[in-house]
């Protein structure tokens, strides 16, 4: 199934590694016009650029600057004239309790999770709007924002509120034609989880057996899994779907 990007030019946050990687790749896959990818990691970026070949443009930027969404998007028109698609895929995720959050991380977490998703999207829907054309945003959100667990509070704050602006900014701007999605990502093996839990949380280098072994497929979510899906709600065969947040996890939210 064609998703339709063909002469569409997508913009991809946190486009390094990851989650923004996989989308990338899945974009170029489905003969996308042309990506915009930015991340603050310049040397990433560019490998991906390299490796998908085509009509690329590259902003390094760090989305706690804000200042940085202005910057991109002004980059992204002035290469390829429009926006027509947006996954803000970029996050962090410092770990931060109730007991342990600081006003630092809370600033930290918010800035880029939340603000610059905004202000990306704020962007975006202006250049669709002013074209009088149609497009989609997905935000790449977490199964934590529907609670989150302890050591995850501030960061399960951050994509609930990113979640809720998702749905106002679908109806917002439903009549004009620019569907806004999210994706409640549960827990994916990427490179930077695979830092978090071996390194930052010492849980060492076997960690993602021991947490494969407690799911019920018997592995973890892949970021080409949940690639695949941001591609298919950017496309022509998910419209009119809009305000939708999607869980994209191996258990049921609310299930006992």
């Amino acid at each position: 199934m064609k998703m339709g990007l063909e002469d569409k030019v997508i913009l991809v946050t946190g486009a390094a590694s990851g989650i923004g990687r996989a989308v990338a790749q899945q974009a170029a896959a489905e003969a996308v016009g042309a990506l915009v990818l930015t991340d603050r990691d310049a040397a990433g970026c560019a490998a991906v650029a390299a490796e998908l070949g085509g009509a690329i443009e590259v902003v390094v930027a760090d989305l706690a600057d804000p200042a940085a969404p202005a910057t991109i998007a002004r980059r992204a028109k002035a290469r390829f004239g429009r926006i027509d698609g947006l996954v803000n895929a970029a996050g962090l995720t410092t770990r931060a309790s109730v007991v342990t959050g600081t006003p630092e991380v809370w600033d930290q977490l918010f800035a880029v999770n939340a603000r610059a998703a905004f202000f990306l999207m704020q962007e975006a829907v202006a250049d669709m709007a002013a074209r009088g054309a149609p497009g989609a945003i997905v935000n790449i959100l977490s199964m934590n924002a529907h609670c989150g667990t302890p050591e995850l509070a501030i960061y399960s704050a951050t994509k609930g509120a990113l979640a809720t602006l998702t749905r106002n900014a679908a109806r917002a701007h439903m009549a004009d034609r620019i569907r806004v999605n999210g994706i409640n990502l549960g827990w994916v093996a990427t490179p930077g989880e695979q830092h978090m839990q071996a390194q930052i949380l010492g849980h060492g280098a076997g960690w993602l057996d021991q947490a494969a072994a407690g799911m019920p497929l018997g592995r973890l979510v892949t970021a080409q899994e949940a690639a695949r899906l941001a591609i298919f709600l950017l496309g022509e065969a998910s419209v009119p779907m809009s305000g939708a947040l999607v869980d994209f996890e191996q258990k049921v939210a609310g299930a006992i």
